[in-house]
């Protein structure tokens, strides 16, 4: 019985493929950079190559729609965003003073968000102790 490499597939991409798969492999790079990540911690997170997560990243391969999922778990973010879907508009009005604040920690160096996380850590644990 004959087998089908995945080289073969990944050759067969249409140019709208291309283009997908290069923009998911910049997100998923991006992302992965966030956490502090190497290739190898993401692939071995994933159970596959260093050299696969490389692929992928630079949009030669085709990443699995089955795996999707995961990398959206992984990097803690929804689906969508993963795969460049613009989010939902937001809700009318302004936003909350708490949802300000996280999205301006959201863009901070990820030393000051661990420093606000431990200190937000400790102050609840005080109210519940109190």
């Amino acid at each position: 019985m004959p087998t089908i490499s995945y080289g073969f597939l990944d050759e067969q991409m249409t140019q709208d493929d291309k283009v997908f798969f290069k923009t998911l492999g910049k997100c998923v790079s991006e992302l992965r950079k966030e956490l502090g990540w190497t290739q190898a911690q993401l692939a071995e997170h994933l159970g596959i190559s260093q050299q696969l997560i490389a692929a992928y990243e630079a949009g030669s391969r085709k990443i699995p729609a089955s795996m999707l999922p995961t990398l959206a778990k992984l990097f803690a973010v929804p689906l969508e965003q993963l795969i460049g879907i613009a989010a939902l508009p937001p809700k009318r009005g302004p936003a909350s003073t708490l949802q300000m604040q996280m999205e301006q920690i959201h863009s901070m160096p990820k030393s000051k968000q661990k420093f606000i996380t431990e200190m937000l850590d400790a102050l609840i644990k005080q109210q519940q102790s109190a």
